[in-house]
């Protein structure tokens, strides 16, 4: 598994909100002011990045000391 997030997508409904999809699959939606937010951002921004800091699949930073616990070295 790479360090960056992918396969996430998104589109634009008719009423303005904004639906973010990973691998095909709802994850999000936007609504209102943080739909329109993120059609601002998206365009500046990481766009993968972006999508999985707001669906909450992103890096905790807890990773590195994860992998180190006694349960996980084996692995």
């Amino acid at each position: 598994m790479s360090g960056t997030p992918e396969g996430f997508t998104y589109r634009l409904r008719k009423n303005g909100d904004v639906e973010v999809l990973h691998h095909g699959r709802p994850a999000s939606v936007l609504r209102g002011a943080a739909a329109a937010r993120f059609l601002v951002d998206v365009d500046s921004d990481d766009p993968q990045e972006l999508m999985a800091r707001l669906t909450g699949n992103y890096k905790h930073g807890n990773e590195r000391t994860a992998k180190r616990h006694p349960r996980n070295r084996d692995r």
